[in-house]
C-alpha cells in the first residue's frame, strides 16, 4: 500500500545515523512547533537521493536550501579532494511552469509531494553527465560545464532515464515513448497511438504505488534494444477524484482499479533504438497478471522478466529471447499467502530481486525459506548464500572479482539495519561493515569499491559518510553533529534514549515496542502511535522525529508496537494477517495497551490512540474493539471500506470483494462497527487525497452523523495523503494538541 506512518505522513521522519549531542550551558528553550516544522529543518543538513558516479569519483546528492527546507538543489563532491560545489540550482534554470497532473500523482507515488526544486536524477552510466528533470523539462548536466537543455516543451516528459552508453536519453512524452540523442538533442518518437487509456514506457498506477515498480521502459546494456511496456486501461473503471481547494474544486477521471475490478493489461515489447524489429514477449495465456519486474542479462542478449499471478501467490521468473520474444521458466517462487516482491531499488545493476551475473547467472532474493535470503543461480541451480532468522533487504553492489554482494539486513537485532558484505562464490560468513547502535542505508558503486553509507541512532540525526568496500570511513558527507549552530543544539536536553521492550504474541512470537518518555517520574499520559499494517515498521534505533519530541515538552510519553504484520521478520510474522486484517492487528495492540496500563509511570486513563492510513483504520479498529480502553483516539487519512482501495494491495491480503470474499472485507472494514464507537474521536483527511481517498471519511461522518454519535473532524483543502508546506503541519499539530488537552481536562474531572 505505500502507505506511511503517521510522523512520516506529516514530513517529520529522518531517514535513519550516531554521535554524542553536547548539552547547553544554559536552560534550553521551548521546543516549538515553528521549529519542528520550518527552515532549516531542526534534524540538521539532511540530504537526499545520494549516489555515486558509476566511476566512484563523485558522489552527488540533492540539498535543501537554509530557507527552505522543501525546495532541493543538486550538488557534486569530488571524492578525491572533498570539494563540494553546486551543479545545478533549481532556481536559476527554473520555468517556474507548472508540472503536468501525471507527474504530480508520480511525486505522490513516490512520496514526494511538497518537494520543489530537483526531485530526482539519474547518473549517465559513462559518468560524465548526469540526467535532471526540472519543471516538467530535461537538462544533461556535465561535471564540466554548463546544464544543456534537452527538451522544451509545453508538455512534462516523464520516467526520463539515461541509455547504457550514455549515447541517449529515453522518456515519455503525451502517452508515447521517445528516445533523443544527448549531442544533438534531437528526439524520436518510438511509438503512437497514445490515447486517454493507451500508453508506452510508463508503469500504471498499481505497479507505482503497490509494486515499487516507477518505469515502464529498460534499456539493453549495449543500447541496442530497449524493452517497452504498453499500458491498457480501457477496462478499468473510472472513479471522479474530486481535489477539493480552498478556492474550488477540481473533477479528474481517473482509472482506479478498486478491488475486485479489472487492472490494466499490460504487455511488453522489445524495440530497437530506432523502433524497428518490435517484437512481443511471450507472457502467457492468462492476460490478468502483474508485470512485476524487468531486466536485462549482463550481454544483453536476455530479457528477464518477473510474472506475478493475480492471487499473488506465484511469481515467475522468465527468460525472453529479445529477438524472438519467446519465454522460457527460470524459476518459480509460491506461498499459501502472498508471495513479497523485494524492492525495485536493487542498487546500481540489479533489478526488483535480481542481479545479472557475468557467468550468465544472477543473484536473487527469495523468502522461500520463510525470510528473505540471499541467493546465486548457477548452471540451473539455486544456492542460498544466506541463512537464518533475519531478512535480508537489499542488494546494493557487486563486486564479481573478489567474488563478493554488498547488502543491507538485520541480522543483529530486528531493531537496527546494517551493511555486510556477503561471499557469493559459495555461503559463507556475513560480515557487518557499519557500527551496532543504529539504522544505516549504502549506496553502492557499480564495482562495490566504494560506498556512502547514511546512519542514525535515537539520539544522532542522519549523517552520510564515504567508505571503501571494508566499511572503512573515508571522509564525512554530512557529519550533521548535534554541536553549537547545529538547529537542534537548543534543544540538545530532549536527547533521552527511548525505552525498548518485547511483548510476546498470542501465537508465541516476539513483538518489539518503543516507548519515549517525559523528563521525570510520572505517570504520564500516553500518545499511543499506531500503523500495524502490512510491511511497515516503527520500532527501530533511528532518529526519532522531533515531532515526537515536541509531543515529550507537552508532557506526553510516546509509544509504539510493531505488532504481526510487520515488514522484516519474516513471514511467519507477516502472514498472520492473510484474509485477517483489523483482526490479530487489534489483538496484539490490545495486550501492549494492558501492558502499558499496569506501569507505575503511566497515567492509564490517559492514553490516546492515534494513526495515519492504516493507522487511521487501526485507530477506528481499536476504539470498535476496547471502548472506555482509551481516552480518545486520532484517525488520519483512515481507510474505512476496503473496497475502495486499489487491487494489488488489497487482495493480496484480502483475496477478492466477490462472491465468497464478501465476508471476509465486511469483517475487516471499519464502518459496520463504527456506531459502536463511544469514546471521543478526531478524524483528519485531506480532501485532494488520491491514494486513501476523501470518501473513506465522508463514509463514515455519515455513519456516525446518522447514529447521533458527536465526533471531531479537521479536513484540509488540497492536501493529498502525505501533507505538504509548514503552516498546514503546523495547523494539524496544533489540533491534536487541543484535542489532547482536552482529554487531560476530561480525565481530571
Amino acid at each position: 500500500m505505500g502507505w506511511t506512518v503517521w510522523a512520516a505522513a506529516i514530513g517529520i521522519l529522518a531517514m535513519a545515523g550516531s554521535a554524542e549531542a553536547e548539552t547547553p550551558a544554559q536552560a534550553a528553550p521551548q521546543l516549538t512547533l515553528e521549529a519542528v516544522f520550518g527552515s532549516p529543518s531542526i534534524s540538521g543538513p539532511t540530504p537526499r537521493a545520494l549516489k555515486l558516479s558509476p566511476d566512484g569519483r563523485y558522489a552527488t546528492l540533492l540539498k535543501a536550501r537554509a530557507n527552505d527546507r522543501t525546495r532541493f538543489d543538486l550538488w557534486a563532491i569530488d571524492i578525491a579532494t572533498g570539494q563540494e560545489r553546486m551543479l545545478i540550482d533549481s532556481e536559476k534554470l527554473s520555468s517556474g511552469a507548472e508540472i503536468s497532473e501525471a507527474e504530480k500523482m508520480r511525486r505522490e507515488r513516490a512520496r514526494l509531494a511538497g518537494i520543489k526544486g530537483i526531485v530526482s536524477y539519474d547518473w549517465a552510466p559513462d559518468g560524465r553527465a548526469i540526467l535532471v528533470p526540472l519543471d516538467g523539462d530535461l537538462w544533461l548536466a556535465p561535471l564540466d560545464g554548463a546544464p544543456k537543455r534537452l527538451t522544451n516543451t509545453p508538455e512534462t516528459e516523464l520516467d526520463a532515464k539515461v541509455s547504457e552508453t550514455g549515447r541517449y536519453v529515453s522518456f515519455v512524452r503525451g502517452g508515447n515513448l521517445f528516445v533523443a540523442d544527448t549531442v544533438t538533442a534531437k528526439a524520436t518518437q518510438l511509438t503512437t497511438g497514445a490515447s486517454d487509456t493507451l500508453s508506452w514506457g510508463s508503469a500504471e498506477f498499481v505497479a507505482q504505488e503497490e509494486l515499487d515498480r516507477s518505469t515502464g521502459h529498460w534499456w539493453s546494456p549495449d543500447d541496442r534494444r530497449i524493452a517497452v511496456a504498453r499500458v491498457d486501461e480501457s477496462g478499468v473503471g473510472i472513479v471522479p477524484r474530486a481535489a477539493i481547494g480552498a478556492e474550488g474544486t477540481r473533477v479528474f477521471n481517473q482509472r482506479y482499479p478498486k478491488a475486485g475490478t479489472p487492472n490494466a493489461k499490460v504487455d511488453l515489447f522489445i524495440f530497437a533504438t530506432d523502433g524497428s524489429g518490435r517484437v512481443q514477449v511471450d507472457l502467457g495465456p492468462n492476460a490478468d497478471i502483474y508485470l512485476a519486474r524487468v531486466g536485462w542479462s549482463k550481454d544483453g542478449r536476455t530479457l528477464y522478466v518477473q510474472r506475478l499471478n493475480r492471487e499473488q501467490t506465484r511469481l515467475d521468473l522468465l527468460a525472453a529471447d529479445p529477438l524472438t520474444g519467446r519465454t522460457q521458466l527460470i524459476l518459480s517462487e509460491t506461498a499459501k499467502t502472498w508471495v513479497n516482491l523485494p524492492s525495485d531499488g536493487f542498487g546500481q545493476g540489479g533489478e526488483g530481486g535480481l542481479w545479472p551475473l557475468t557467468d550468465g547467472g544472477f543473484l536473487w532474493l527469495s523468502e522461500r525459506d520463510g525470510f528473505q535470503h540471499l541467493y546465486r543461480w548457477k548452471a540451473g541451480r539455486l544456492i542460498q548464500l544466506t541463512k537464518g532468522r533475519f531478512v535480508v533487504s537489499k542488494v546494493g553492489g557487486v563486486d564479481e572479482a573478489n567474488g563478493l554482494a554488498i547488502v543491507e539486513a538485520n541480522r543483529d537485532t530486528p531493531l537496527e539495519r546494517h551493511v555486510y558484505s556477503v561471499p557469493i562464490g559459495r555461503a559463507g560468513e556475513m560480515k557487518r561493515l557499519t557500527a551496532l547502535g543504529g539504522w544505516h542505508y549504502a549506496n553502492v558503486d557499480r564495482g562495490a569499491h566504494a560506498m556512502i553509507v547514511q546512519r542514525a541512532t535515537p539520539t544522532q540525526p542522519p549523517q552520510s559518510y564515504l567508505a571503501r568496500a571494508d566499511g572503512s570511513r573515508v571522509r564525512w558527507i554530512e557529519e550533521n553533529r548535534i554541536g553549537p549552530g547545529h538547529p537542534f543544539a537548543p534543544y540538545a536536553n530532549l536527547l533521552t534514549e527511548p525505552e525498548f521492550g518485547t511483548l510476546r504474541a498470542a501465537d508465541g512470537q516476539m513483538m518489539h515496542w518503543k516507548l519515549l518518555k517525559p523528563a521525570g517520574a510520572g505517570p504520564f499520559p500516553v500518545y499511543y502511535q499506531v500503523y500495524g499494517g502490512p510491511h511497515a515498521q516503527q520500532v527501530t534505533r533511528g532518529w526519532v522525529s522531533p515531532f515526537e519530541r515536541w509531543l515529550t515538552t507537552q508532557g506526553w510519553a510516546v509509544f509504539q508496537l510493531d505488532n504481526r504484520g510487520s515488514g522484516n521478520r519474516g513471514k511467519a510474522f507477516e502472514d498472520p494477517l492473510y484474509h485477517a486484517m483489523g483482526g490479530v492487528e487489534v489483538t496484539d495492540q490490545l495486550a501492549a495497551l494492558s501492558m502499558l496500563k499496569a506501569r507505575v509511570d503511566v497515567s492509564a486513563g490517559r492514553i490516546v490512540v492515534s494513526g495515519w492510513s492504516y493507522g487511521g483504520y487501526m485507530a477506528l479498529k481499536l476504539l470498535e474493539a476496547a471502548p472506555g480502553q482509551f481516552a480518545g483516539g486520532i484517525s488520519g487519512a483512515p481507510p474505512t471500506a476496503w473496497d475502495l482501495y486499489d487491487t494489488a494491495y488489497t487482495e493480496r491480503y484480502l483475496g477478492s470483494p466477490n462472491g465468497a470474499g464478501r465476508a471476509v472485507y465486511d469483517k475487516a472494514d471499519a464502518l459496520p462497527a463504527a456506531t459502536t464507537i463511544r469514546d471521543p474521536l478526531l478524524v483528519i483527511h485531506g480532501m485532494s487525497d488520491d491514494n486513501v481517498v476523501f470518501e473513506n471519511s465522508t463514509r463514515l461522518f455519515a455513519a456516525l452523523q446518522q447514529a447521533k454519535i458527536p465526533f471531531e473532524m479537521m479536513v484540509y483543502p488540497g492536501q493529498t495523503h502525505g501533507f505538504a508546506g509548514p503552516a498546514v503541519n503546523i495547523h494539524r499539530a496544533l489540533i491534536i494538541r487541543r484535542f489532547l488537552a482536552e482529554r487531560e481536562q476530561a480525565a481530571a474531572h
